[in-house]
């Protein structure tokens, strides 16, 4: 029974979905011009920038006469409110396990927000467990925190696969560990020239699909 490793944002929970969603309606109710949805969408930029420097960036642009935590608070809780588990992401997962994978979530992020995004969405239904860099110290690409994660379900890293969208923490850490690795590309093109990944697809289906494949 071997190992899959599932990144959270972007993987399996449309993370960038969910915020386009909310964004869209911040702007809407802020009577900001359509078009900026575009330039938020950048300054989010996957999610990577601080939320603090997001919320301040908004408070600039718009002159918002609002403190930086209320901001916070929105841009943490609003978009949850738009993110699903895809019901064929959750299919994928369950014939995965009926052909005998063990798909366990490996996402870095605060501990309490991404648990309850797990639990939330019904995802925890649907794994064999889930690790997060906030609650063990240890952030991905570090392979440490796969072998947490190999620990948490009493079993080997030989024969694990990493499916993810981010090359340096999924594939980057794939690669530190010598394991084989599928990239969600996500419409972009693979650049780093540093490691690649061993399958690129369009999105996780696609990816436990190619998984399944080398069985």
């Amino acid at each position: 029974m071997p190992l899959v490793f599932l990144a959270l944002d972007d993987t399996l929970l449309d993370r960038s979905g969910a915020f386009r969603l909310w964004a869209k309606g911040f702007l809407d109710e802020i009577r900001a011009p359509a078009e900026d949805l575009d330039w938020l969408l950048s300054v989010d930029a996957d999610g990577l920038t601080s939320r603090w420097d997001l919320a301040d960036a908004i408070r600039e642009r718009y002159q918002l006469n609002v403190p930086s935590i209320d901001l916070l608070e929105e841009l943490h809780e609003g978009p949850l409110a738009y993110e699903r588990l895809d019901p064929l992401v959750a299919c994928a997962l369950q014939i995965a396990g009926d052909a005998g994978w063990v798909p366990v979530v490996v996402t870095n992020g605060p501990q309490e927000r991404q648990e309850t995004r797990i639990r939330r969405t019904g995802l925890d239904r649907c794994v064999a467990d889930w690790v997060i860099s906030g609650r063990e110290g240890v952030s991905k690409p570090n392979p440490r925190i796969f072998a947490l994660a190999a620990q948490r379900v009493r079993m080997r890293l030989g024969g694990a696969w990493v499916v993810g969208d981010s090359p340096e923490a999924d594939i980057g850490g794939a690669a530190a560990m010598g394991l084989p690795s599928v990239w969600l590309h996500r419409g972009r093109e693979w650049v780093d020239q540093r490691y690649a990944p061993t399958r690129v697809v369009g999105n996780v289906i696609q990816g436990i699909s190619a998984v399944m494949a080398t069985r």
